[in-house]
């Protein structure tokens, strides 16, 4: 199947039964639908899984899809709600996690010695570099769900804000408040926790 067709052609494909059309969407919007689940659960193994579980669902729900809004939008509004289902499992399973999984102090490997020279930043430029992302994820992360899932529609997946008001069933003015609070929380999140570096 062409990947020219749009969407709503490979959904009327679909619905006649040619699963290469439906193939044919998850390839086109897996990527930008695990991003969005990943932003939300914070964990990559349930973005995955609320990943697949969306596409899943959007597979079966495809009769109740009616076009009132585009395909993207629709499925979106599943891959959210999938998100929220696999966070809340997460926070319960970590929960009821034990808490002791360090390993025993004569287990534990040594880091590697020394480095091989490189023209790429150094390690600790890299380092760095890599804590400075973590710690903008643990804000995105400590953010309220409401919060984060408009700051991860908005600002990483791109989405309008009257799309993002579809998906989330909110108005656009609601959209842009949730959003202004968002961003500033995480500025504040890392004013505090960058001092740490």
């Amino acid at each position: 199947m062409p990947e020219a067709k749009t969407d709503e052609e490979l959904v009327t494909a679909c619905r006649k039964g040619e699963m290469a059309a439906f193939e044919a969407l998850v390839r086109r919007h897996q990527q930008a639908m695990l991003n969005i689940a990943f932003r939300i659960t914070g964990d990559y193994d349930e973005a995955c899984e609320a990943t697949q579980d969306a596409f899943l669902a959007a597979y079966r729900g495809l009769s109740s899809f009616r076009g009132n809004a585009r395909f993207t939008t629709w499925l979106t509004a599943i891959t959210v709600n999938q998100s929220r289902s696999h966070l809340a499992k997460l926070a319960t399973r970590r929960r009821n996690e034990v808490a002791a999984r360090d390993l025993p102090q004569g287990e534990r490997t040594s880091a590697p010695t020394g480095d091989p020279p490189s023209s790429a930043p150094s390690v600790q430029e890299q380092l760095e570099a890599q804590e400075i992302q973590r710690k903008v994820r643990e804000c995105i992360a400590a953010l309220p769900p409401d919060f984060r899932e408009v700051l991860v529609l908005r600002d990483l997946h791109e989405s309008s804000y009257e799309e993002i008001g579809e998906v989330l069933r909110v108005q656009a003015g609601t959209v842009k408040s949730r959003l202004f609070r968002a961003r500033e929380a995480v500025k504040e999140c890392l004013k505090r926790t960058l001092g740490d570096l």
